[in-house]
């Protein structure tokens, strides 16, 4: 009801004026609106960056409860962690809910960015700009990763493609919903130039074509279709036109892939551990890093490029705890490790964070037993063994300690000098670019400094889906390569683990475990239960069947998607019965957690 009294406000504002327009100068001098913005590039650009920052936003906003570490902690190879006060992390992992309204602030900011992307798909063109196209692109991946994101979570939900579309939506789900997701993909694919976007942090042709091929076999192997039907779409200004019916197929995708492959630019790094931030200049070098005198060198240091990283989140040295501090990279800090003391350095090369998502020990002895020599092992996970300090288990009241951690996204700590002798800084950052201006009084913050990047799609993900769409033995040898290990036959179950080690803790593994199907994703899970953990430092089991009945039984009843915000089914309802959302399979008050 609010809703429909907003609109009839301002419908009743424009008819008030529209009676003087007879006699007045109506053009806008005071303030951007659809009528004077966007006319030009400068314009478009302030547009897509408007788009962009809700990338930010999220990790800003109740990081925690985004899709990146939701990902992680409902996941087979992670548990949830953090302290005894952080239910909603304990809660992702055991696929349960904590508070009515837990993933509502990252629907609401979802929304947001897909709000924005509509209004510069329709408005972008009036700008006759010669970078029409890779700007359109832009929006359009954008869109598809938001609303990739949302489906992945909540499932079924609504699907606004316009700034024009009437504020009550219905809810879509499974091939509808994915075909406008996949759709966008190809969209942005088809009509961006081919070339790169040389490491500022836009998306690129090549970057379509990889979501497109993620969100790709995500959908056809979750809800077991041979090919996607997309909506109908015209757009004459960019040259598309999709007609009713169309339907994209594995080989069509497949073609983008090898596009992708052959024609992008992007390369491995020549190492593994190049990839991550705590083989930096700054830090490799400390004779208290575990990885001191391997003759690493992280491809960043200095402000460098990863040839790696096609699609990646920015962020900066100005975060601050207003509506800025989305460009701290805050996925770092709920990651840290937790309850240590780290001022001397006796978790080098890590500092400090909230330790959520500790690494699930089962990963460890399965990755082991059939990959032993896998150089991408010791590169992504430490055990708490390999500190200089005394890690002491239950430091702050830490639940389902596992004694590994990730090392992918850290806080990462360097010793630098001071005026008064020297100290490990908070974040290397700190030391590698001195001269750069931090926001007053951060300084040297645990909480805000860490601003390396978070990549979201990495090349090799993409060799490794030319292996699976397309056959092709070659990439996936190349990936196995890098990691210092020989070639092995291309069948479903060594691209499933190759792809679990390769992209661990990159948020891609829940979808993958889903994608292959229930009975796969229930015994992943279900390793889970019984593993070696310390609960406020006492050592025991992950007993979570005695809070989830079983991560399985709760994979079967969710098929994992999360509750959606009760807030919002309230809105729904307001707007008339044939728009009223229906709550998710699996969810009741009864599946609320309580604590540890």
């Amino acid at each position: 009801m609010k809703r429909i009294l907003k609109f009839a406000a301002i419908a009743a504002l424009t008819l008030s004026f529209a009676s003087c327009e007879s006699f007045l100068d109506t053009t806008n001098y005071w303030s951007k609106d659809s009528s004077n913005f966007p006319v030009n590039a400068t314009d478009a650009e302030q547009m897509l960056a408007g788009i962009y920052n809700n990338l930010n936003v999220s990790i800003g906003n109740n990081v925690h409860l985004n899709h990146f570490l939701w990902s992680m902690a409902a996941s087979d190879d992670a548990l949830g962690g953090g302290g005894q006060n952080d239910q909603a992390m304990q809660a992702e992992d055991l696929l349960l809910n904590f508070g009515s309204d837990m993933y509502n602030g990252f629907y609401v900011d979802r929304y947001k960015g897909i709000a924005r992307a509509n209004a510069a798909i329709e408005a972008m063109p009036n700008c006759g700009v010669a970078q029409l196209n890779q700007y359109m692109g832009e929006a359009f991946f954008l869109r598809a990763w938001y609303y990739y994101e949302l489906a992945s979570m909540f499932g079924n939900i609504p699907c606004p493609v316009s700034s024009q579309a009437d504020p009550t939506q219905p809810q879509i789900s499974g091939e509808e919903l994915w075909g406008q997701i996949i759709e966008d993909c190809k969209i942005a694919a088809d009509i961006m130039p081919a070339k790169q976007a040389i490491g500022d942090g836009h998306v690129d042709k090549y970057c379509a074509e990889a979501l497109l091929g993620r969100a790709f076999l995500f959908a056809t192997g979750f809800f077991g279709l041979d090919a996607i039907t997309l909506p109908a779409y015209e757009n004459e200004a960019i040259g598309v036109s999709i007609a009713e019916g169309t339907k994209i197929t594995k080989s069509e995708v497949g073609a983008y892939i090898t596009d992708c492959v052959n024609n992008s630019g992007y390369t491995l790094v020549s190492d593994f551990h190049n990839l991550w931030a705590y083989t930096n200049r700054c830090t490799i070098n400390d004779t208290k890093n575990p990885w001191y005198g391997k003759g690493y060198k992280w491809v960043e240091d200095d402000g460098a490029r990863n040839p790696e990283a096609m699609f990646i989140i920015k962020f900066n040295t100005q975060p601050s705890w207003d509506t800025t501090i989305g460009y701290s990279n805050q996925t770092c800090l709920f990651l840290g490790v937790r309850g240590q003391s780290l001022d001397n350095g006796e978790c080098m090369p890590f500092g400090t964070g909230w330790g959520m998502c500790p690494v699930s020990p089962q990963l460890v002895d399965d990755w082991k037993a059939l990959e032993p020599n896998d150089a991408r092992l010791d590169a992504s996970i430490i055990p708490v063994g390999n500190f200089n300090g005394t890690y002491v288990f239950g430091g702050d009241s830490n639940i389902q300690e596992s004694g590994y951690y990730q090392t992918k996204n850290m806080p990462v700590i360097a010793w630098g000098d001071t005026e008064d002798g020297g100290k490990y800084f908070k974040s290397f950052t700190n030391v590698m670019f001195p001269n750069l201006t931090w926001s007053s009084g951060n300084e040297d913050n645990f909480q805000l400094n860490a601003v390396n990047d978070m990549v979201m799609i990495r090349f090799a993900e993409v060799l490794l889906m030319d292996a699976e769409i397309n056959g092709n033995q070659s990439s996936f040898d190349k990936v196995r390569a890098r990691a210092g290990l020989s070639s092995k036959p291309l069948n479903d179950e060594n691209l499933r683990n190759e792809r679990r080690w390769e992209l661990a803790f990159e948020g891609v593994r829940f979808n993958d475990i889903r994608r292959y199907g229930e009975e796969y994703a229930v015994a992943a899970l279900n390793k889970q239960e019984g593993v070696k953990v310390w609960n406020n430092g006492v050592e025991g089991t992950n007993n979570a069947s005695k809070y989830n009945g079983s991560y399985g039984e709760r994979y079967k009843a969710t098929k994992g998607f999360v509750k959606l915000p009760s807030s919002q089914i309230s809105l729904s309802a307001g707007a008339g019965e044939e728009y009223t959302f229906t709550q998710n399979e699996g969810w009741g008050t009864s599946f609320d957690f309580p604590g540890w």
